[in-house]
């Protein structure tokens, strides 16, 4: 029996070799296949991370560089204001003298205006004084009037002209991108 058994035995295992290559083969396959499958997600997910790293160096560099261009531009019209504000402070000082000039003038002539009409003897000195005041008041005001008038306009243009620079500036640079 031990013959017929070992030859038996032989026999299987010599019918069983090729169901075994055939496993063993497929076994290969299938490990060649997880192999070459794992490599090539292994480089898609690669390029996956390395373009969405590229993508965040991007976006980060562009994020900041237009933050640093707008904090340039805050910057800019935040000293054109103040550019402004110092001219507007300087007209103001400017316009406040000129105004305190002519009332003091003012009143000085209306000191000497009333002492020559306390002066006057008749009632007709007194109108023809009192006409001649009048009438030298209406030219001064108006004169003094015309002035204040050229002054503020100057201030305000002055004020004005920092703010206005910066405008353009600002315009231009916006449009830039548009074109």
């Amino acid at each position: 029996m031990s013959t017929a058994s070992s030859k038996k035995s032989t026999s299987t295992q010599d019918a069983m070799k090729p169901v075994e290559a055939a496993v063993n083969a497929g076994k290969e396959s299938v490990e060649a296949f997880v192999k070459v499958s794992t490599d090539a997600a292994s480089k898609q997910y690669e390029q996956a991370i390395s373009m969405t790293q590229e993508q965040v160096e991007k976006t980060s560099a562009s994020l900041f560089q237009n933050y640093n261009e707008l904090t340039s531009v805050n910057q800019a019209n935040f000293e054109a204001f103040v550019a402004s504000s110092n001219s507007f402070a300087k007209g103001f000082e400017a316009l406040s003298k000129q105004m305190l000039a002519m009332t003091q003038a003012n009143m000085e002539q209306s000191l000497t205006a009333s002492k020559k009409l306390m002066g006057a003897k008749t009632a007709q000195e007194f109108v023809d004084l009192q006409s001649e005041f009048t009438r030298g008041q209406i030219d001064k005001m108006l004169s003094e009037s015309a002035k204040l008038t050229e002054l503020s306009v100057q201030v305000a243009n002055e004020a004005f002209q920092p703010l206005q620079a910066r405008m353009h500036q600002n315009v231009e640079k916006m449009m830039k991108p548009a074109a």
